[in-house]
């Protein structure tokens, strides 16, 4: 019986993601250097050292590659705020203000700026980021300000209204003045407002 053979042109599934890393990091640097306008298929297969036609059996277009860039953010954002929201020792203060200060270096960090100036002019792409950041890790925080309420460390009748408290208290316009060309905040001036709008958010919820 002959012994069957792995299909040519198929790679193994590590190797698959780490080539699909490579392209998604060449089409970030080329975003976060020169904008949306640099960002070509043909300009991503010549910094990442591949060919037009895997960019393009992978995903699909440009389109599809700016939306696997706001996934993979996604996913990357959403498990790092499920695992400092799993640790339950932690003060609940400390775990907010980590995370409002990860939101904060997050959304105006050059990355995040340039994702969303390539999405801006493209509602299906806006989507994707919505669902993709807000979206995904409200309701992380949620649960875990439900999981406050049910121990009785934090009141917070509402998970849902609260944790749009708290955004709407650490973002401010924050985002948007980056968005239209401010420099981004200190590291300093990120952990005073984190460490202010926790403070306020708590201040608030105990009424």
């Amino acid at each position: 019986m002959s012994r069957s053979t792995p299909r040519r042109g198929r790679l193994p599934a590590d190797e698959r993601d780490r080539r699909e890393n490579d392209l998604l990091d060449a089409a970030l640097d080329l975003l976060v250097e020169g904008g949306p306008g640099r960002l070509t298929m043909l300009a991503v297969a010549k910094r990442a050292g591949a060919s037009k036609e895997t960019l393009y059996s992978w995903f699909g277009d440009r389109a599809g590659l700016i939306r696997a860039l706001i996934e993979r953010n996604g996913e990357r954002a959403a498990a790092a705020v499920r695992a400092a929201m799993d640790d339950d020792g932690r003060e609940p203060r400390d775990v907010l203000v980590d995370h409002v200060a990860g939101l904060l270096r997050l959304l105006t960090s050059r990355s995040s700026v340039a994702l969303n100036r390539a999405a801006m002019d493209d509602p299906e792409l806006a989507a994707a980021l919505l669902a993709g950041g807000r979206r995904r890790v409200g309701p992380i925080v949620e649960q875990y300000l439900a999981r406050l309420d049910e121990s009785g460390r934090l009141t917070v009748p509402d998970p849902g209204d609260a944790y749009r408290l708290l955004y709407g208290l650490a973002i401010r316009d924050v985002q948007i003045t980056v968005l239209l060309g401010e420099d981004p905040p200190t590291e300093r001036q990120i952990v005073d407002d984190a460490v202010l709008a926790v403070d306020r958010f708590v201040t608030l919820l105990r009424g």
